[in-house]
């Protein structure tokens, strides 16, 4: 875990953690706060459907986060994608079971927060993400701005340690200022013919599990 500072922004903690991630999660939620669903949120994916519109996490779950992606929609996986190339039920394992989570047709997708439940923009003090199998440095990271559009830097995933295979990745600051993520999750998406490293591929295939982040308040 580092500790940072920047000018013109808060304060900031980041954190990452690979292998047993357990203990790095506990310590990112309890910097977030307690309770749940109401200084912090957390999205797991097991409820949502297979093919899931962007906005779903805003108005069908009111968690305050409107999905977009330069891809064709969003998808969620029981068999980690093997439906898509069974080798990848051998490649990725979801953190929090049963489902894991990637976009159709791209590995990237950016996160815009909102109050919860309304088309009012927000901002978050806090986000972390949970992927699986990032084997290559670099290959899987969250990119923060503020409101204005402005760089809050970016943020690497650590590459895996062992065969579960997770990887986290969270930062944290003293005011709400995230307005918006950009998530790259592997370095190209998923398909049928796509390989990962570990199959043969030569780039690097990562997918998603847990997003956490603090409760969404209004912009001012």
């Amino acid at each position: 875990m580092a500790i940072s500072a920047a000018v013109g922004r808060s304060d900031f903690r980041v954190f990452k953690a690979t292998g047993d991630i357990t203990a790095t999660l506990a310590e990112f939620r309890t910097v977030l706060g307690d309770p749940i669903n109401v200084a912090r949120r957390e999205i797991k994916w097991d409820g949502a459907p297979a093919e899931m519109p962007g906005d779903f996490f805003n108005t069908t779950v009111k968690a305050g986060a409107i999905f977009t992606t330069d891809g064709i929609g969003f998808r969620n996986s029981d068999s980690d994608f093997g439906e898509i190339n069974p080798a990848y039920a051998d490649e990725f394992n979801a953190f929090s079971v049963f489902k894991t989570f990637m976009p159709i047709g791209s590995a990237e997708l950016t996160v815009d927060f909102r109050v919860p439940g309304f088309d009012i923009p927000a901002a978050t003090r806090g986000f972390g993400i949970v992927f699986s199998d990032v084997e290559r440095q670099g290959a899987a990271s969250i990119k923060l701005f503020d409101a204005e559009g402005r760089s809050l830097g970016q943020y690497h995933a650590p590459v895996r340690s062992d065969s579960a295979g997770f990887s986290f990745v969270g930062v944290v600051f003293e005011s709400p200022i995230v307005a918006q993520v950009r998530i790259t999750s592997g370095q190209r998406a998923l398909g049928a013919g796509v390989q990962d490293l570990s199959d043969g591929g030569n780039l690097d295939l990562a997918v998603m599990d847990d997003y956490l982040y603090a409760e969404p308040q209004a912009i001012p």
